[in-house]
């Protein structure tokens, strides 16, 4: 299976270690109220899909670089992959209150 690696092109899926759904991008607040539960569904509940998936794979015997990759759970395609850094900055990006710009 290879791995579109954004940076340096295809790549053996062997040079990468999977970690399972890249929900785990959005960790929880720890000082938010309900932390607590909130950590617990982070680290226990996981779904375990059928089809189209992104996932959080890691280029550990190569630029260790960390990426978000689609794939197909059924048939093993790979759909592409991103890096997991700049899927997290788009998120961030989006999560940004609107009046944030208007404290004075």
């Amino acid at each position: 299976m290879l791995i579109p690696h954004p940076l340096l092109g295809p790549r053996d899926a062997q040079e990468f270690t999977y970690l399972g759904d890249a929900m785990m991008i959005d960790r929880p607040d720890g000082l938010a109220e309900g932390a607590e539960a909130a950590f617990c569904d982070y680290v226990f509940q996981r779904d375990n899909p059928a089809g189209l998936h992104r996932e959080l794979w890691f280029h550990e015997q190569g630029d260790r670089s960390w990426l978000v990759v689609t794939r197909n759970t059924v048939t093993h395609e790979i759909l592409g992959a991103e890096l997991a850094r700049d899927v997290a900055l788009a998120r961030r990006a989006t999560d940004t209150p609107a009046d944030q710009g208007d404290a004075q």
